[in-house]
């Protein structure tokens, strides 16, 4: 089966990830993702993954690449809509503290 994922750039230049990110979506949305990175002109970014429909460690590997790009090129990152499967693996790995998460989904547990 063949899974729609894919990043891709918002109105307000936010970063939008889509679908399921596994294996097989991983190393295309890499790429994709860190060319929007290098056109984003902002100081901010947004990671924005309330539309990720399922995510294995290979959806937070692609958040921590991508936080890697942004803070390279000096700008400040924020992900948000973080779903539950994610955020569950962040936590278990240790990496709720590394990522920059906005707690607009959900207060904290």
């Amino acid at each position: 089966m063949m899974t729609d994922a894919r990043v891709e750039s918002g109105v307000n230049g936010e970063l939008r990830l889509f679908g399921v990110l596994d294996y097989q979506s991983g190393p295309a949305m890499r790429r994709a993702g860190q060319a929007l990175i290098r056109e984003h002109k902002g100081k901010r970014l947004l990671i924005d993954c309330s539309t990720v429909e399922k995510s294995s460690s290979v959806g937070l590997s692609l958040l921590l690449a991508f936080t890697r790009d942004a803070i390279a090129s000096g700008q400040e990152v924020v992900i948000a809509g973080m779903p539950d499967d994610m955020r569950e693996i962040a936590r278990v790995s240790g990496l709720l503290d590394v990522l920059s998460l906005s707690d607009e989904t959900r207060g904290a547990v």
